[in-house]
C-alpha cells in the first residue's frame, strides 16, 4: 500500500502515541464502550490521555478499546461522543494503523511505533502496566499505585520531549 495515502504523520503519531504511551480525564464525557461478555483477560477499555512536553505542547484524548498480546492485537480509538477516530491492528509480520479508508502498513507494530511517533514505545511494558505488573523500561517511570482502581499513568523522561499518558479503565461489571 502507498504510504502517501496514509494518516497524516502529525495525525498518526497523536493518535498512536495517546494509545501506546502511559491527566486524568477528569470531566471527559467519553461514553462507557461495552465489554464483550466473553473477554479475555487480555482486553481493556476506557480512557487516555497524552501530553507530549514540547512548543507547543500536544494533547490528545481518547476513548479506546484494547485486545490482545504484544505480539497480536487491536486498538480501537473513539472521540468523546463515541465515533471511531482511528484502529490499529498487528500481528506478527505486519502492523496496520487505519483512519477511515487511510491505512498505512508497516512490517511490524515497533516499525510503525517508532515511524508515527519518532520514539520506541515499550508496547509489552504498557501490557504489563495495564495488568498491574510494574516492569522497568529505560527512560520511563510508570506509576501504578492506583492500578487497583483502574487508574494508571507513565511519564517519559527521556528521550525528550517528555511525555504525560494517563489511562482511566472501564471497570468491568461483576
Amino acid at each position: 500500500m502507498n504510504t502517501s495515502q496514509g494518516l497524516n504523520r502529525r495525525q498518526a503519531a497523536s493518535l498512536l502515541s495517546l494509545s501506546l504511551i502511559g491527566a486524568t480525564l477528569a470531566g471527559c464525557a467519553t461514553p462507557p464502550r461495552p465489554v464483550e461478555p466473553d473477554v479475555a483477560a487480555s482486553t481493556w477499555s476506557g480512557r487516555l490521555s497524552l501530553t507530549v512536553d514540547q512548543e507547543p505542547p500536544q494533547s490528545f484524548f481518547a476513548g479506546f478499546l484494547l485486545k490482545g498480546t504484544p505480539r497480536q492485537g487491536t486498538l480501537d480509538l473513539y472521540s468523546p461522543l463515541g465515533s471511531t477516530i482511528a484502529q490499529v491492528r498487528w500481528s506478527p509480520g505486519e502492523a496496520i494503523a487505519q483512519q477511515g479508508k487511510m491505512a498505512r502498513e508497516y512490517p511490524s507494530l515497533d516499525d510503525l511505533i517508532v515511524d508515527l511517533t519518532g520514539a520506541n514505545v515499550p508496547v509489552t511494558a504498557l501490557f504489563d502496566w495495564l495488568a498491574g505488573r510494574s516492569t522497568s523500561v529505560s527512560g520511563w517511570q510508570p506509576d501504578l499505585s492506583r492500578q487497583p482502581e483502574g487508574r494508571i499513568s507513565a511519564r517519559r523522561l527521556q528521550p525528550l520531549p517528555t511525555a504525560r499518558l494517563q489511562v482511566v479503565l472501564d471497570q468491568n461489571p461483576a
